[in-house]
């Protein structure tokens, strides 16, 4: 579904809307471009993983047991997903605050603003939408439309900051605190952001790339794809990159920089060509998000390929309806790594309520979730039973 009006108010009747779960971006941050869109660099990358420090994330002693250690403990886990019981009670009853999401058809984003209306509700606020349309000029826009309605925050859902940086200090200027999903990186504060709410990305690129290895015993043949638009994207795929270069029987066999927003119609092509260049070689195809898949899938089947062998699909993207129905349907994706979306639409708004309270950031990162047919979600969504609704409210004074 599309939004056609920059605009749209967030109300009791938006909670009861399905939730839009299409596409999901996996953190889309910065528009500095990597390499040319749809370019294959084969295992070597023009990116920066050279300039990155990965020895955080990577295995230790034997890369497969290591692997399926962290697989299985991801898979059982519960912890992660509480945030702070301490904070502010809720600040200015009836206030407004300003959603701008960089592409309101992005099933991520869309999810996290959901899980923002439903906080905005139980908090005592309300929730006006904006649509950056998916482009640089559609989030200015977006962005001016929402500071010119004087709200007493703005939430940037999915955008870098350093675009926007002008609107962010008038914004800031006119004492209106921003704070941001999945602007940027990293988690906390910076480039006038109150904070940044994100998983941490490299963990998230460590359980889909040890997904891989685990799997493989270790002989995973991957490729990799990536939207080079997106620093983040590039980031975790370089990530997934090194993770299974650390492994000595697995190989990167491909590294793609691909527009996720054009993944429907590039990706039969891409998977085409990278069927007849590797053969069986290719068992793994390893993505920023799983909107990749979606097109993947049409390209497979035309091969003839096993919905369930090989190559198996593994994302490292925030876990959407589309992802979950092809996990539990064994329909050409094998795992994903999903975010606890509405839970951070809550943490959203409890940072917001933060700020306006002349609070600091509560410094909560909620943790990431490996998905597979073991425990995938019945429903459209990863929601965590971790009682974090009520933790809010109980902080709030609701």
């Amino acid at each position: 579904m599309r939004h056609t009006r920059a605009k749209k108010h967030i109300g009791l009747a938006a909670l009861a809307l399905p939730l839009i779960a299409s596409l999901a971006l996996a953190g889309c941050s910065s528009e500095s471009v990597g390499q040319q869109a749809g370019t294959d660099s084969g295992s070597g990358t023009a990116s920066s993983a050279a300039a990155e420090d990965f020895s955080s994330i990577l295995p230790t002693g034997d890369a497969v047991e290591f692997s399926k250690k962290l697989v299985t403990a991801s898979l059982g886990s519960t912890e992660g997903f509480t945030p702070p019981s301490t904070g502010p009670t809720a600040q200015k009853p009836g206030a407004r605050v300003a959603f701008v999401g960089s592409d309101l058809t992005n099933g991520g984003i869309n999810t996290v603003g959901e899980g923002v209306a439903e906080a905005a509700q139980a908090i005592g606020w309300t929730v006006d939408q904006y649509d950056g349309k998916a482009t640089a000029q559609g989030r200015t826009d977006a962005m001016n439309q929402a500071i010119a309605s004087q709200p007493a925050a703005i939430i940037l859902g999915g955008f870098d900051p350093t675009e926007q940086a002008t609107s962010i200090k008038q914004a800031n200027d006119a004492n209106i605190p921003v704070i941001g999903w999945h602007a940027g990186p990293a988690s906390g504060p910076g480039n006038g952001l109150f904070t940044n709410v994100t998983t941490d990305p490299l963990k998230v690129s460590q359980l889909a790339a040890a997904y891989a290895v685990a799997d493989s015993d270790g002989k995973a043949g991957a490729a990799i794809f990536t939207d080079g638009q997106y620093d983040i994207a590039v980031l975790k795929a370089d990530a997934m990159k090194a993770y299974i270069e650390a492994c000595s029987g697995c190989s990167v066999l491909s590294y793609q920089d691909s527009p996720i927003a054009e993944a429907g119609q590039r990706m039969p092509g891409l998977i085409s060509n990278l069927l007849q260049e590797n053969g069986d070689k290719l068992t793994y195809l390893l993505a920023i998000n799983g909107n990749y898949f979606g097109g993947a899938q049409e390209a497979l089947r035309a091969a003839g390929k096993d919905p369930a062998g090989t190559p198996k699909s593994v994302a490292a993207g925030d876990g959407d309806a589309a992802e979950f129905q092809r996990i539990r349907n064994v329909d050409y994706q094998a795992a994903t790594v999903a975010e606890p979306l509405i839970l951070q639409g809550w943490q959203l708004v409890d940072e917001a309520n933060r700020a306006i309270a002349g609070d600091s950031d509560s410094g909560f990162v909620a943790a990431p979730a490996l998905i597979t047919k073991q425990n995938v979600p019945s429903g459209d969504v990863y929601d965590p039973s971790s009682g974090y609704r009520d933790v809010y409210k109980k902080v709030w004074g609701k």
